[in-house]
């Protein structure tokens, strides 16, 4: 299938064309005096025709933020799908939305409702909240919430962030951290809340009903999948901290001995190298088909002193062992569609933050890009599993993945008015969204932006 970004090779392919972003058309796509920012990844509708967003100036923001938006990438037509109630600057708040991959559902971090100032929107006080585009005000629970003993079985204590969906939209895959033990390591200084890696099935849990809204009901039964302890032994694959996760593939994986792993999640985990050092390396864990909640003796729900159990049929793994491990600014791992290779960011030979990829069953990683200059940001695969987009050297970039060919898309741009975020790919791969600051009414706000040929 031929790609809007298909060029002709030539012998010194890596870097041909510093000027090739003269073949594509930026668009600016909203002009509003707010922000909208586009969360790192699944910013498109199943049809390609709207990009959803929150109005968040600054992406710390989003305790402070009440509104989640989609704009119209032909029209321009701006609709709006949820604003918080009793809305300040301590919460509940609302950021980081995806679109569904087969539907019209949008899904985006809430913090809890009553948030105020004793108790205002944190890590471990927010949730998964879905709005269907043709019921705009209408808000979802996803996972469950549950902090008063005793716990219930599918719901969490804490907060979930940074929510994914899986190649066939039906499981949904975030960051999370526990109130629970939260609160206890405030008097017992050997418990830490540590984040960990979670997924959401469909299946309604059910909470009993709370006047003080700290807890709640979902439409989606949830648990922990990555295994995590206070102190990891130097030199062992022990983790204090699983995040920046992402499903592989569309459908999974091929294992070596060729059957088809359906579903599974590479996530970043902090080990302790032999020298006791943190460093941050690639895990993978292979899910089973049919999600129980049996484990090997911690509860999956948790108990008031132990952090919620991963089921027993859950299996992690380490695939990477790098020197210094991956390095660079905060990224999310990403996969070719065919789940056949997972990608990242670490210094090269010459100290330059690189694309490097490896394949989920491990082995050697190989190196995507060979700029004379550091990736910037976050980076996103387009649907054919051909190009990669991320932001670099002022610009954005893309890089075929095979070859390692390598192409300017956008001019270079100041520092103020450089790309932010991540590129997002549209679904038929012929559209790239992203974010920039334009100075505007005596101010500076982020607005989208859209590239295409």
């Amino acid at each position: 299938m031929l790609s809007i970004f298909f060029l002709l090779f030539v012998a010194d392919a890596c870097h041909r064309n510093e000027e090739s972003f003269m073949k594509f058309q930026e668009v600016q796509l909203t002009q509003s005096p707010q922000g909208h920012t586009l969360h790192n990844t699944q910013v498109f509708s199943e049809d390609g025709q709207w990009v959803v967003y929150d109005t968040r100036n600054d992406d710390t923001k989003i305790g402070s933020t009440s509104t989640i938006e989609m704009a119209n990438v032909r029209t321009g037509e701006i609709k709006p799908l949820y604003h918080t109630e009793h809305q300040t600057i301590y919460g509940p708040g609302v950021g980081a939305a995806t679109f569904s991959p087969t539907k019209g559902r949008v899904l985006f971090i809430h913090g809890i409702r009553n948030a105020d100032s004793t108790n205002p929107y944190s890590a471990t006080r927010r949730t998964g909240v879905s709005i269907d585009i043709d019921r705009p005000g209408h808000p979802i629970f996803m996972d469950a919430r549950d902090i008063t003993p005793p716990f219930t079985p599918g719901a969490l204590r804490g907060g979930t962030h940074a929510h994914s969906w899986s190649g066939d939209g039906k499981w949904i895959s975030f960051t999370y951290n526990d109130y629970v033990l939260e609160q206890l390591a405030k008097i017992d200084a050997s418990v830490q809340d540590l984040r960990m890696v979670g997924i959401m099935v469909p299946k309604p849990v059910t909470v009993a009903s709370d006047s003080s809204m700290e807890n709640n009901s979902g439409a989606y039964f949830s648990v922990i999948v990555t295994h995590v302890t206070e102190n990891p032994e130097p030199g062992s694959d022990a983790i204090d901290k699983a995040f920046d996760e992402c499903w592989i593939g569309k459908n999974g994986y091929r294992k070596p001995d060729g059957s088809r792993q359906r579903r599974a999640i590479a996530f970043q985990g902090n080990v302790r190298n032999t020298a006791g050092k943190s460093i941050t390396e690639i895990f993978v864990v292979d899910l089973p088909d049919e999600l129980t909640a049996e484990t090997d003796g911690q509860p999956v729900e948790g108990t008031a002193t132990l952090r919620p159990g991963v089921p027993k049929s859950i299996v992690q793994r380490r695939i990477t062992h790098l020197t210094y491990g991956i390095e660079g600014p905060r990224h999310w791992l990403r996969t070719t569609p065919d789940g056949a290779l997972i990608c990242y960011l670490a210094k090269d030979e010459e100290g330059i933050i690189q694309l490097f990829g490896i394949s989920p069953n491990g082995g050697t990683p190989r190196s995507i890009t060979q700029n004379r200059f550091p990736v910037q940001g976050p980076f996103n695969i387009d649907p054919s599993g051909t190009w990669i987009a991320y932001p670099a050297d002022n610009s954005l970039f893309i890089t075929e993945i095979a070859t390692g060919i390598t192409e300017r898309i956008t001019p270079r741009f100041t520092d103020l008015e450089k790309p932010i975020g991540a590129p997002n790919w549209s679904p038929d791969g012929k559209t790239l969204a992203y974010n920039r600051y334009i100075d505007q009414d005596n101010d500076r706000f982020l607005q989208i932006f859209l590239l295409r040929k």
